[in-house]
C-alpha cells in the first residue's frame, strides 16, 4: 500500500504492519461486509484512504498491532504489596 501523502501515524502503523510481514504474501482471503455509510465516511474522512480495500488493511493492521499496555497495567492492580514505600 503506497504511505506517500499519508499521515506520519498512517505510514508508522503501515511500516510497522510490513515489518511485522502482516502485508506481504499472496491475498487469497476476501473480506465482504456491510457497514453503515456514516462508519465508511468517517473512516475515510479520519484517514485520509479513499480505496476500501487499503481501508481495511489500514483497520486490520491496526487491530493486530495494538498495544496492550493499558491491559497489562490494569492486570497489576495490587499486586504490589501495600507495605512496599514507593
Amino acid at each position: 500500500m503506497p504511505t506517500s501523502g499519508r499521515s506520519p501515524r498512517l505510514r508508522e502503523l503501515l511500516d510497522q504492519a510490513g515489518e511485522a510481514g502482516l502485508l506481504s504474501g499472496d491475498k487469497a482471503v476476501r473480506v465482504s461486509c456491510r457497514v453503515t455509510s456514516f462508519l465508511m465516511e468517517a473512516a475515510t474522512r479520519r484517514s485520509g484512504i479513499r480505496s476500501r480495500t487499503e481501508l481495511i488493511e489500514y483497520a486490520l493492521s491496526k487491530v493486530a498491532l495494538e498495544d496492550d499496555y493499558g491491559d497489562r497495567l490494569l492486570a497489576l492492580k495490587g499486586s504490589v504489596p501495600a507495605d512496599v514505600e514507593l
